[in-house]
């Protein structure tokens, strides 16, 4: 075992990110981790149950030795064993973000030689988290470019404040990750919309699928309908713009008193922006996808519309605990960045 790594958790975006992703690549290089001014950046510093949550997940993983784990908490030591994957049963409670417990556990769980299995309650769909239909839809498509083989089951969506949504996931065992390269994204082929919603009314999807075709009168969309009954209401609208060699995604999330329409159009508005650019990656693909880049068997480059403080926190951060260069480049209308790993096993 290495010498512990120290990490000021108020750097850079300062939020969740820097535990989620450290604690998973302790697991990953048997390094230990002292994480300090958890969330200092945030109108409620320390752990909240969301992120405490992930970092128990990923004690599972791996039967780490943890101090400093309770709500509130400013200051975590982890202290990591070996990955061993296995079945978990994680509450994240009321609706917290289902996704930023994934974000953690699959990252660790990459490590492992064999299976992963997560049955996860909370939100799925709540502000400040990518929506699980961004797992489903985009990362978990390019992870399997990479070599993962992730597979999820029946979701039961969970919304604030009530929450109570469910999901299951497996992860495969495989060998090693494939680097991506993606430069160029080619012709448009389709915009794909999907509009959910749980204990309202039909028309509220109708009209959030109605705008989405207003706002692409010259392109192909394609229009999914989810609805459904559970324990907390909420809508939201998940749109993927599909080319030849790249897809980008973006969301609209509804809130009490806010038009169906106006869901949609915060997610065109999105989507729009990402279009503009030259990116192959949108921004929660990129900053998402960047440690398991630096994990890949090779160097990987893709394109960014602008850099996020998620995704610098994410540079800085792979670079504490892997042995990996990250270059970035200047282009017209984006940000080339370049990872190159070596070994670190």
């Amino acid at each position: 075992m290495n010498s512990m790594i120290e990490i000021d958790g108020s750097e850079g975006e300062g939020g969740g990110q820097i535990l989620r992703t450290g604690v998973a690549l302790s697991a990953l290089t048997q390094q230990e981790v002292k994480i300090g001014n958890i969330r200092a950046n945030r109108p409620t510093p320390g752990l909240a149950a969301q992120h405490l949550c992930a970092v128990r997940g990923v004690a599972a993983i791996c039967n780490a030795v943890l101090e400093g784990d309770e709500v509130g908490s400013t200051e975590l030591i982890f202290r990591p064993k070996d990955i061993e994957g296995g079945k978990h049963r994680l509450e994240v409670g009321t609706a917290g973000s289902i996704t930023l417990v994934l974000q953690a556990c699959l990252l660790a769980a990459s490590g492992s030689k064999q299976a992963l299995e997560l049955d996860i309650t909370g939100g799925t769909n709540v502000r400040w988290s990518p929506p699980i239909d961004f797992y489903r839809e985009m990362l978990f498509p390019l992870l399997s470019s990479l070599g993962m083989h992730i597979e999820m089951g029946a979701v039961i969506r969970g919304f604030y404040p009530e929450g109570g949504g469910r999901v299951e996931v497996r992860l495969s065992p495989f060998s090693g990750l494939r680097p991506l390269v993606l430069l160029e994204r080619g012709a448009l082929v389709s915009i794909d919309a999907t509009c959910f919603s749980q204990n309202l009314p039909d028309h509220i999807c109708q009209r959030m699928g109605s705008t989405v075709r207003k706002a692409f009168p010259d392109q192909k969309v394609g229009f999914e309908v989810q609805g459904g009954r559970g324990a907390s209401t909420g809508a939201g609208c998940f749109l993927l713009a599909r080319y030849d060699g790249a897809v980008l995604s973006a969301d609209g999330l509804g809130e009490r008193g806010m038009p169906a329409e106006k869901v949609a159009e915060n997610a065109v508005r999105a989507l729009q922006h990402e279009m503009r650019s030259s990116a192959t990656l949108d921004l929660h693909a990129a900053d998402q996808l960047l440690p398991y880049l630096a994990l890949a068997k090779g160097p990987s480059s893709f394109v960014v519309g602008e850099m996020s403080g998620h995704l610098r926190t994410q540079m800085d951060l792979v670079k504490r605990f892997l042995p990996v260069q990250i270059g970035m480049e200047k282009l017209k209308s984006g940000l080339r960045i370049d990872v190159r790993p070596q070994p670190y096993m």
